[in-house]
């Protein structure tokens, strides 16, 4: 992580900024705390100037942050911390502080602002500019979480018909748990028969039958990084309107992998994607992104999406997402998913499960 603030430091200057505040109270964790410093806690708060870094923190982490954060001067909170950061402030002469204005509370800030002698910018997701290219390691923690929830779902597939969806919510769970993930990468999504209708349909105790489509959304985490795939598949012959829905889900999703590489934008990921979809008549039955980054966070950029706002030049060490889907109320859906990391030849397949049309009995 030192590597991660020695960036954001050059930033910093570049930018005219001479300090920033992350903060990540209990209220508001924040993985790019983590990011630049390595602290896993679930509270503290990270002052950057351009030549050093305190990371502020309560009793209970006085020891993890120690271990964690060797870049970092470890400040044992015992008082406010807007005193704290005041007075490093004026130790160090800084004037301009950069602060992430879409996270911080109105009320938080205004604590700050009455306390803190400084002018405060907005950092404009400098930290996230910064996430977008991965380092070598995060790319192996999000494929070490991928093969986990991967192989996980592989082990389950094969007694799902006539068990509740919460039921196999949980199976999976813990067969990622036994392989070494520490934690779901986000709460599992379980749409089986009319229910693969709602993109993201929370499992129930809705009991999954024979002949129908079952879509399933999956990940898990390692070392705070996550893995995001989806599979759709049958639990016997289903009619031919779903497994055309699925065959075209399946066309869409090859061509927008094959559209990510580097030089190309996000938005033409999901025009690929969207094409097809929209040729084949089912354009409004497609209604969200194709597709998104993943890291510490299960959504981050680069997001492939029509919105000019997100469109987003690829490069090498980007992940992305490619996910597209179909749902039709009273029927069911279908969406395949799998996550990329962008290379100099195109991009990489991080997740593992084949997306050929299955059929579970």
């Amino acid at each position: 992580m030192e590597q991660s603030i020695r960036r954001f430091q050059e930033m910093l200057d570049a930018s005219g900024l001479d300090g920033a505040w992350i903060a990540a109270p209990e209220e508001l964790s924040s993985t790019n705390l983590r990011y630049l410093s390595g602290f896993t806690g679930s509270s503290a708060h990270l002052l950057v100037t351009r030549t050093a870094s305190y990371l502020i923190t309560d009793f209970r982490y006085w020891d993890q942050a120690s271990s964690e954060c060797p870049q970092c001067e470890i400040i044992r909170s015992k008082k406010s911390v807007s005193e704290i950061v005041a007075g490093l402030v004026i130790d160090h002469r800084l004037r301009y502080l950069g602060f992430e204005t879409e996270k911080v509370p109105v009320a938080m800030w205004k604590n700050w602002s009455a306390e803190v002698p400084v002018v405060w910018k907005p950092l404009d997701k400098m930290v996230e500019k910064l996430r977008l290219i991965k380092y070598p390691a995060e790319i192996e923690a999000i494929r070490a979480a991928a093969r986990i929830a991967g192989e996980s779902l592989m082990e389950v597939l094969g007694s799902v018909v006539g068990r509740k969806e919460l039921d196999v919510a949980l199976d999976l769970e813990l067969a990622m748990r036994r392989r070494g993930a520490e934690s779901l990468g986000f709460s599992t999504i379980i749409g089986s028969g009319e229910r693969g209708a709602l993109p993201h349909a929370h499992p129930t105790d809705r009991v999954i039958q024979a002949g129908e489509l079952v879509t399933v959304d999956f990940g898990a985490q390692v070392n705070g990084y996550k893995s995001d795939e989806t599979l759709t598949f049958a639990t016997g012959p289903v009619s031919e309107e779903l497994k055309t829905i699925w065959n075209i889900v399946a066309k869409a999703q090859a061509a927008g992998i094959a559209a990510v590489k580097p030089g190309a934008t996000s938005r033409d990921v999901d025009t690929a994607v969207r094409t097809i979809i929209g040729d084949a008549g089912y354009g409004e039955r497609f209604g969200h992104g194709t597709g998104h980054g993943v890291g510490l966070d299960i959504h981050e950029n680069p997001f492939a999406s029509q919105n000019p706002q997100q469109e987003q030049v690829l490069e090498v060490g980007m992940t992305i997402t490619v996910e597209p889907g179909i749902y039709i109320p009273g029927l069911g859906g279908a969406r395949l998913e799998d996550t990329l990391v962008i290379t100099e030849n195109g991009a990489e397949r991080l997740t593992i499960v084949p997306k050929s049309f299955q059929i579970i009995s």
